[in-house]
């Protein structure tokens, strides 16, 4: 494999920045990918392939997070225009629209798909009941700058979120209250819970850190070789991705840190990545505007990847819509 070289997908699309991503779990009809981009207009893509399904019309902001239930039958993003959506991921319509005061950077759902959480520039975190959406939302208050990504864990009773204060904060859900928390040396830059809830991975600067999400003690801790602004950790727990300000996506093995490859493919810093629910592939996304599908394994038969020796380019107009999604473009 040492000769074969990484031939990434590129979705094409978005006009500007490429901000998050998120990937469903897998379903009875694959899994899906959704992005978040300055355009303001977040993408539903089939998740092994990039091919695009709709795009979720009616922010009037740039759109910051987003997330993708379980099941992908439902969709959430938040935007400058102060406002966290929730979508219909198979009819594309708009089905909740929750007011802030700030701008929303992140949204999360529960795995129960039930609740969503959300993280503001109003240093707030929200948990809103998608079944009584009129409701108040229960509000959590702490951080003292803006909170950057917030999520659910350990079956919906924790909250985890990471912020401009420099500090990752986990939240008891029944009381409201910050429970353990993490300072650092610098502004956080990403933060993801592993599959399987026992790791929370963070970055900041050119720093790539892992912590056991009971305590948040420091599991191990990596210098890589330029600024990073996000990460994931493979489900399998054995290797992890980062990107950052040097245009490179970098894969390391977990136990040791040892750089496994490199490559360059985007034209502009990396802002996201995300292994996908199976492993197979890992996604990124971009200052300049698109988003790519990397192999985890090179030169593996898998999805749209027959060869090595060609590029293949998923375009916004080729859209594939399967018999499950279809999502209003309109």
């Amino acid at each position: 494999m040492a000769n074969l070289r990484q031939t990434p997908l590129t979705c094409s699309g978005h006009t500007r920045p490429v901000v998050h991503l998120a990937f469903s779990d897998i379903t009875d009809t694959g899994y899906y990918l959704i992005s978040a981009c300055k355009d303001g207009k977040p993408m539903l893509r089939q998740g092994d392939t990039g091919d695009w399904i709709g795009t979720f019309e009616g922010h009037k902001g740039a759109v910051w997070g987003v997330d993708l239930n379980r099941q992908a039958t439902r969709a959430a993003s938040g935007a400058a225009d102060f406002n966290a959506k929730v979508w219909d991921a198979i009819k594309g319509e708009e089905i909740h629209s929750f007011q802030h005061n700030h701008i929303v950077k992140s949204v999360g759902f529960s795995t129960d798909s039930n609740n969503l959480c959300t993280g503001s520039n109003e240093k707030l975190l929200r948990i809103f009941d998608l079944n009584k959406p009129d409701s108040s939302p229960q509000v959590f208050s702490g951080h003292t700058s803006f909170i950057k990504q917030v999520t659910f864990f350990n079956d919906n009773k924790l909250i985890v979120s990471c912020a401009d204060d420099k500090t990752l904060r986990v939240w008891d859900r029944s009381n409201g209250q910050e429970v353990r928390r993490l300072d650092f040396p610098a502004l956080p830059s990403s933060m993801e819970v592993s599959k399987d809830g026992k790791i929370i991975t963070t970055t900041h600067s050119n720093t790539v850190s892992f912590w056991n999400s009971l305590d948040l003690t420091k599991i191990r801790e990596y210098t890589i070789p330029t600024q990073v602004n996000s990460v994931s950790l493979h489900p399998d727990c054995s290797m992890f991705v980062c990107g950052g300000e040097d245009l490179k996506m970098y894969k390391f093995d977990y136990s040791t840190g040892i750089e496994i490859e490199s490559f360059k493919g985007h034209f502009g810093p990396v802002h996201c990545v995300r292994f996908s629910p199976d492993g197979e592939l890992y996604a990124s996304g971009s200052e300049d505007g698109t988003l790519r599908l990397w192999q985890t394994t090179v030169g593996k038969t898998y999805g749209l990847w027959r060869c090595t020796d060609q590029t293949t380019t998923i375009q916004e107009n080729s859209s594939v819509v399967n018999n499950k999604h279809e999502v209003s473009a309109s």
